[in-house]
């Protein structure tokens, strides 16, 4: 792996974790003595993390982690609607009906997952991984989907900032195994309207987190897990 590809990985990954939380200076000496690699390839990867706007100019040159508001929370769902009902609608006329019988399938047995034995649901994610894995390979576009790509990663953000809730990852089990229904019977309004109606519910769950947040939303306000999506 390249040395630029290398630092954007694991400044995405910190980033998007909250581990560099927004406002966070990545100025280049200190970031690339802490990386072990050259400003060069440094350079590469800030310029990319400010491409996908997870970086945003600071003070002179430095560039800080972007801030995350309960506006940017709206307009990045209203993109995520865009984006992930038309792939939900190619994926209904291009997919192969077994990929997504089988998932939701799993998605109705969802509930073994979401037991206290794995607090941080990494089964549950994963399941829901391979529903975006599956959804990327059957809508056949590569536009839309580097387009989700970049999309992907500040929703990640997002998620972080509202608490666990088994109920609504309950619930959202069920709205995934309705959108994989939906393609393998490869009815795409139906499809396209569970992934609405899936989207709506979790962005109404992030902001009931974030009820008695500020409205700049520089880091949570007490330690979150990674919810619904």
């Amino acid at each position: 792996m390249r040395a630029s590809e290398r630092v954007y990985t694991e400044l995405r990954e910190e980033i998007v974790s909250w581990r560099l939380e927004p406002g966070t200076e990545l100025a280049e000496v200190e970031q690339a003595e802490r990386l072990g690699v050259s400003r060069t390839p440094l350079r590469e990867a800030l310029g990319r993390l400010a491409a996908e706007g997870l970086a945003v100019p600071g003070r002179g040159r430095t560039l800080v982690v972007s801030g995350l508001a309960v506006t940017d929370l709206r307009q990045l769902f209203e993109l995520r609607e865009a984006l992930e009902t038309q792939a939900a609608r190619l994926a209904a006329r291009r997919a192969d009906p077994a990929v997504f019988a089988a998932l939701a399938q799993r998605f109705g047995a969802a509930s073994a997952l979401l037991e206290p034995a794995d607090p941080d649901r990494v089964a549950y994610y994963r399941l829901v991984e391979d529903l975006d894995a599956a959804l990327d390979v059957a809508m056949a576009s590569p536009y839309l989907l580097r387009a989700l790509g970049i999309l992907r990663a500040h929703v990640a953000r997002a998620r972080r900032l509202a608490h666990d809730n088994p109920d609504r990852l309950a619930r959202a089990a069920a709205e995934h195994r309705l959108i994989a229904e939906a393609i393998a019977d490869g009815d795409a309004t139906l499809a396209a309207q569970a992934t609405a109606v899936h989207l709506h519910a979790s962005l109404a769950n992030i902001l009931a987190s974030l009820e008695t947040a500020e409205n700049d939303l520089g880091t949570p306000s007490t330690p979150v897990r990674e919810v619904a999506r």
